[in-house]
């Protein structure tokens, strides 16, 4: 009795070992099998690279509007936020004081003129009397110097006439150039300062059409451009209008069109980046300073290029690898050097043939040197260039 009961205690124990056991060895067949993953061959084709960069636009020409001249502003004359055209009428300081300047100075002018024609009336009879032996050498010669001082005395009375006139024209401000006009800084009846670097700011003007896109590039980046010049492959932007492309944070395609017209001189020490700028047409004022926006830079001429998409690439650190499926459908992990984005597509530089399959599909499955059951697929992207 005791031991038919044991047995009927220990018995559900061994079935359930025995059906652990049963299930364990499938599950071993299944770990040993070859995953499924879908494999591919690069996309070949002619392409024109574009290297993409963020920027934000820049006015090509901002001032600072501000009085030449110290007095209290009496009246505005434009709107702000509106378009202005070199030379209007944008502010005028109480121009009383500069116009009686002005006159003080014309009247010490007629002055200076009167006293020149006294000493020139003076020196030719001198000049007279000397001929006929009845004034000695010496009091000509003061009277020629009392007319060379009259004279001196009335090209500086011009002088300070020229500069009372500019003064009374200072007190009308005018727009420095065509653009868009800020907000109006000073209230009229304000007393305001000018003529210094401390002067009052009145408004600030930014042209518009053209507009500058600033942005920078990175060391390795500018090297590369560097090394295509030399190469021939392709022109160096110092020396070359290339062309840029840009598009809004809302925009899908590149419309708007532009140019390279500066790179500068050395490398920021802080960044290790290289600043860069081009210019775009603004008609339509859409391009405002301030907005960013993303620009692709013409990096280099057609040509043959192996494209894959970005999903199959594997980031290792540093390294950017791709999984290939060799003839015995065994997997290597392939270091590649990667370019920019065409169409959808990543550039491949070096590192990876036309020819050879990789791993576009079940990546999370594999590892190098194993063997997969590798099944054809087809890599889509864009045809446009």
């Amino acid at each position: 009795m005791i031991r038919s009961s044991a047995w009927r205690l220990l018995a559900p124990a061994w079935f359930v070992l025995f059906l652990a056991l049963g299930a364990a060895a499938p599950a071993a067949d299944t770990a040993t099998a070859a995953p499924a993953v879908t494999v591919a061959k690069p996309v070949f084709r002619k392409i024109t690279e574009w290297d993409e960069y963020t920027g934000r636009f820049v006015a090509k020409r901002r001032v600072e509007v501000r009085a030449r001249v110290s007095g209290y502003l009496e009246s505005v004359h434009f709107d702000e936020g509106q378009a202005v055209t070199a030379g209007k009428l944008l502010f005028v300081i109480d121009q009383r004081p500069f116009q009686a300047e002005v006159a003080r100075a014309r009247a010490e002018l007629d002055r200076a003129q009167t006293n020149l024609r006294v000493a020139q009336l003076e020196f030719e009879r001198g000049e007279r009397l000397q001929s006929s032996r009845a004034m000695s050498k010496e009091s000509a010669e003061e009277r020629r110097a009392r007319r060379d001082a009259a004279q001196a005395e009335v090209d500086a009375a011009r002088a300070r006439l020229r500069a009372a006139e500019l003064d009374l024209g200072f007190t009308e401000v005018r727009a420095p150039m065509d653009g868009v006009a800020s907000d109006i800084r000073v209230d009229v009846g304000n007393l305001i300062s000018g003529g210094s670097a401390d002067s009052t700011l009145l408004t600030t003007v930014l042209s518009l059409d053209p507009i500058e896109l600033e942005f920078e590039g990175s060391e390795t980046e500018f090297l590369r451009y560097t090394r295509l010049d030399t190469a021939g492959t392709r022109p160096s932007s110092r020396d070359a209008a290339n062309p840029v492309e840009a598009r809004l944070i809302d925009e899908d395609d590149w419309p708007h069109k532009g140019v390279m017209t500066f790179v500068d001189n050395e490398l920021d020490p802080d960044t290790g980046t290289m600043r860069g700028r081009a210019t775009f047409p603004n008609p339509d004022h859409v391009l405002l300073p301030g907005m960013f926006a993303r620009a692709r830079l013409y990096g280099a001429g057609q040509h043959d290029a192996v494209l894959i998409p970005d999903a199959a690439v594997v980031a290792d650190q540093a390294l950017k690898l791709v999984m290939v499926v060799g003839e015995d459908d065994v997997v290597e992990a392939r270091v590649v050097e990667l370019g920019p984005v065409i169409n959808g597509l990543r550039v491949v530089r070096s590192g990876l043939a036309p020819e050879e399959r990789i791993v576009i599909a079940g990546l999370m499955r594999v590892r190098p040197g194993q063997r997969v059951a590798p099944e054809e697929g087809e890599i889509a992207g864009s045809a446009g260039d």
